[in-house]
């Protein structure tokens, strides 16, 4: 039986890989700052909470990481955790650079000090690449941060590819872009227009303020998404991936697509706030998925009306 130990396994993606991983014969580990005082919500809600073993950790404390490292004897290693939203780092730009490049080193140096075959996943973030305009973004294109977020994000990817190329560890990062389900929290944008839409069809909310809706982003189904990375940890060679639907929207089309699936008019009830504008955003994010179709035999099924449509409907459940 294989061990796999998530780091910021109380999130999104934690939840579904957890899940994923146990349908696969896994044994799982979670960790969490203070794993005793932890809800764990997400766990719950898909009904693997008391499948999974729980470790505390604090991945910027190196002593901390090793000595769970150590007990656990993990096969592969998926490191989740870290700051999670972009809006939140410009508030938050210490914390955010820490718990993610901090974080990540802790882990690649406490698996290169225990010189064990642990083959490690890092989460990437197409937030790395910036601004490209209409240009696909692959494997090869450069990194242009444009949030603090993204600088943390664009310092762990090559803290990864280090450790690979110098100390031959099995590391990789996936390049993920946008990928949402219902167990996104209400602070990311996507949840806030479901969950605000479908309050509005209740007559329980009248507006839902947004910023920039002329962004445009690719957005995906993160149970999906999790598959591609355990993928990444069952090929012969390390490599890192972009993965992503390879379609583009703005956000207005995914605010229409919601409220038609209500069958309301979104113009009627969306106000635009000022107060709601980044310091710096991207206009656009595309992606070219093309490598992780080649390799992992990994696509896309559901596009952003699928994932849409999706959404609203756990919502009103």
């Amino acid at each position: 039986m294989k061990k796999a130990l998530i780091c910021g396994i109380s999130g999104q993606d934690g939840a579904y890989l957890s899940k994923l991983l146990l349908s696969k014969g896994y044994e799982v580990y979670g960790t969490s700052r203070d794993a005793q005082m932890s809800y764990f919500k997400n766990l719950k809600c898909l009904d693997i909470y008391h499948s999974i073993n729980f470790e505390s950790m604090s991945l910027n404390d190196f002593r901390s990481v090793l000595q769970v490292l150590i007990k656990v004897e993990p096969d592969e290693v998926y490191n989740l955790a870290g700051q999670s939203s972009v809006g939140l780092s410009f508030e938050q730009p210490v914390e955010t650079l820490e718990s993610i490049s901090v974080g990540t080193l802790n882990l690649l140096e406490a698996i290169r000090f225990t010189g064990k075959k642990i083959k490690f996943y890092n989460a990437g973030s197409s937030e790395c690449f910036g601004d490209i305009g209409e240009n696909a973004a692959d494997e090869n294109t450069p990194f242009r941060p444009r949030s603090p977020y993204a600088v943390a994000k664009s310092a762990a990817f090559w803290e990864v590819a280090n450790y690979r190329e110098a100390y031959g560890l099995f590391a990789c990062s996936g390049i993920l872009f946008n990928h949402e389900s219902p167990l996104r929290p209400e602070r990311f944008v996507t949840r806030k227009i479901i969950s605000s839409a479908c309050r509005i069809a209740a007559g329980k909310q009248t507006e839902l303020h947004l910023g920039n809706i002329s962004i445009k982003r690719d957005w995906g189904w993160a149970p999906e998404y999790v598959d591609a990375m355990w993928r990444m940890l069952q090929q012969n060679q390390p490599d890192d991936f972009v993965i992503a639907t390879g379609e583009s929207y703005s956000l207005q089309e995914f605010v229409e697509t919601a409220f038609r699936e209500l069958k309301l008019d979104w113009q009627e009830f969306v106000v635009a706030d000022s107060s709601l504008l980044r310091p710096t955003d991207l206009a656009v994010s595309k992606a070219n998925p093309s490598k992780a179709m080649n390799i992992l035999n990994w696509q896309a099924k559901n596009k952003m009306k699928d994932v849409v449509s999706m959404m609203v409907k756990e919502e009103n459940q």
